[in-house]
């Protein structure tokens, strides 16, 4: 089972990392000052992970592959990590969809 876990930047910002059942991370958050936004990222991130119209498939300027995945008002909720191939980086949205859902949330900060 995946989980999403909640830690504090250097910066003093709350992130959110989605992490497969295996702990390779598939999902990071962009920072937040509060940690109730945070929390409502994650909320974010369950909903809009089930449409496949959320995510934006793009390509970094080093040649790799990596996705975003965007909120209903087209905020940018988490940031994959860089693949090596685009077939690498659907199946890394394939585990979003399958994660996300039902992902248990370990407060790191506490």
């Amino acid at each position: 089972m995946g989980k999403f876990a909640i830690r504090q930047r250097v910066n003093k910002e709350y992130q959110f990392n989605l992490k497969a059942s295996n702990g390779e991370i598939i999902l990071t958050s962009e920072g937040y000052v509060q940690k109730a936004s945070c929390q409502k990222g994650i909320e974010s991130v369950r909903i809009n992970s089930q449409d496949d119209s959320r995510y934006n498939r793009r390509v970094a300027v080093n040649g790799k592959d990596y996705f975003v995945l965007k909120a209903r008002n087209g905020e940018i909720i988490g940031k994959s990590q860089f693949y090596t191939s685009k077939s690498g980086m659907e199946s890394g949205i394939a585990s979003v969809k399958s994660n996300a859902p039902t992902a248990e949330i370990i407060d790191e900060t506490l």
